[in-house]
């Protein structure tokens, strides 16, 4: 971990000293421009995938994967522009906002008081937490590319949600707890088939009774936070949504049906 802490910096420090194209468009000299950044601040939108999987919690995302945000969201995985966890955990944080709302109103501007509501809950600002629950990244992966994206993607949501007033906080219990194969040409069947009975939580007593959202990257099929919300509900949370950076308009028709 602590080898892993200090690629990331290492990459966060090249991004201040050298010059770099704009990670979604390469046209400006900046890290992220206006307007790829803007593509990752619209409204958060419903994004559940049709069919969807059994169990598939309700998925929010705020952009769709593809063009920019699809060049900026692998940027920062396999590029190492670690400095691009803020701006997409901004996103994500939107996202979760709308999640744990379940879409009641816009993303607050601002920080301090919020005027958050827990989707069935009263009163202003919510004092409730809302638990935010990373899917897990493969060992092999996070070596391979030197960091945890989703960690990094996390933390910066939470901080986010913070800012804005929101009692977030981040549990990192989701393990995976045997092998499954690189899901990147894998049909919606196969995808779920890959990851059944793939992750456990890590402390069962940890989430027993907790209302929590599984957080992700990116939603294609929905197989992976349908098999972490799986995982989840069998040690005793209660799974109430999931949120995302950027989502797959996946529709009915669309090749390799469920």
């Amino acid at each position: 971990m602590a080898v892993t802490r200090c690629l990331a910096l290492a990459g966060e420090l090249l991004e201040l000293v050298l010059p770099q194209a704009c990670a979604g468009c390469e046209r400006a000299r900046v890290p992220l421009c206006r307007a790829c950044a803007g593509r990752l601040s619209a409204p958060a939108w419903p994004a559940r995938p049709s069919p969807a999987p059994g169990g598939l919690p309700p998925p929010w995302a705020v952009a769709d994967y593809e063009g920019a945000v699809r060049a900026v969201i692998l940027a920062y995985k396999e590029s190492g522009r670690t400095g691009l966890a803020r701006p997409l955990g901004s996103a994500l944080a939107r996202s979760a906002y709308a999640a744990a709302g379940d879409g009641a109103g816009p993303w607050p501007v601002g920080s301090g008081e919020a005027g958050f509501r827990l989707a069935g809950g009263e009163g202003r600002a919510a004092s409730r937490p809302v638990w935010l629950v990373p899917v897990p990244s493969a060992r092999a992966a996070t070596r391979r590319r030197g960091h945890d994206p989703l960690r990094g993607i996390t933390i910066a949501a939470v901080a986010a949600l913070r800012r804005c007033g929101v009692p977030a906080r981040r549990l990192s219990v989701l393990r995976q707890i045997r092998p499954v194969a690189d899901q990147s040409m894998l049909s919606a069947v196969e995808r779920a088939e890959n990851l059944s009975g793939a992750l456990a939580v890590a402390r069962p007593g940890a989430v027993e009774g907790l209302r929590v959202i599984v957080v992700d990257d990116v939603l294609t099929t929905g197989a992976t936070l349908a098999e972490a919300a799986r995982a989840l509900r069998a040690a005793g949370a209660v799974v109430s949504a999931a949120a995302v950076v950027a989502a797959t308009r996946r529709r009915a028709g669309d090749l390799a049906p469920w």
